[in-house]
């Protein structure tokens, strides 16, 4: 609650000055513009130099990001599944208790299936798209089409050949897919 003088407990003396009085700024003996201390760039700052000419994230980067975001999809995913699968599941004599308990482990055995699986899919994919755009020193569509070929072929090589040629070639068509949908959109939608 700000301080305000009239509705001060003692009253003014006549002889007392009325100067009014400032309020405590803790940044007042410094030597900075506190005003401005927290004005963020709005570009992106780099280390160094090089840095700044490349267009498309390290390989790192695009391994951190399609791990993270395959595994929180699938585990998405896998608990919605696994929640409609625990309600089907449920008897008619379960106590709410004992159909809390069967949808909370559904969803979860569900959620870690298919986000272990989409994480591994991700990462697949990352490590391939980053040794394609280095061997190729291009970062184009046929890099993602490609990459998308090889996930599917190596996520489903244990499986026999006809298996892994058919999920590469849905890899492939998936990749390209995606691509093709971000390239309309940053040219459609106006952002």
């Amino acid at each position: 609650m700000a301080f305000n003088q009239s509705q001060s407990q003692t009253p003014p003396d006549e002889n007392q000055n009325q100067t009014p009085h400032r309020l405590y700024s803790p940044y007042q003996d410094l030597q900075i513009p506190y005003e401005t201390l927290y004005q963020l760039p709005t570009r992106p700052e780099y280390l160094f130099q090089e840095e700044s000419f490349r267009q498309h994230r390290s390989w790192g980067e695009n391994l951190t990001y399609y791990t993270g975001c395959g595994y929180l999809a699938g585990a998405i995913f896998g608990a919605g599944k696994g929640f409609v699968e625990g309600a089907k599941a449920s008897e008619p004599g379960d106590t709410l208790k004992l159909r809390i308990n069967r949808i909370l482990n559904a969803s979860g055995h569900s959620g870690r299936k298919l986000g272990n699986r989409a994480g591994v899919i991700g990462l697949l994919y990352s490590g391939l798209e980053s040794g394609v755009v280095s061997l190729r020193d291009t970062d184009d569509v046929i890099n993602s089409v490609v990459a998308g070929l090889g996930t599917g072929a190596l996520y489903k090589a244990a499986s026999g050949p006809r298996s892994a040629a058919v999920a590469g070639a849905i890899g492939g068509l998936a990749a390209g897919f995606a691509v093709g949908v971000k390239q309309a959109a940053k040219r459609y939608v106006p952002v």
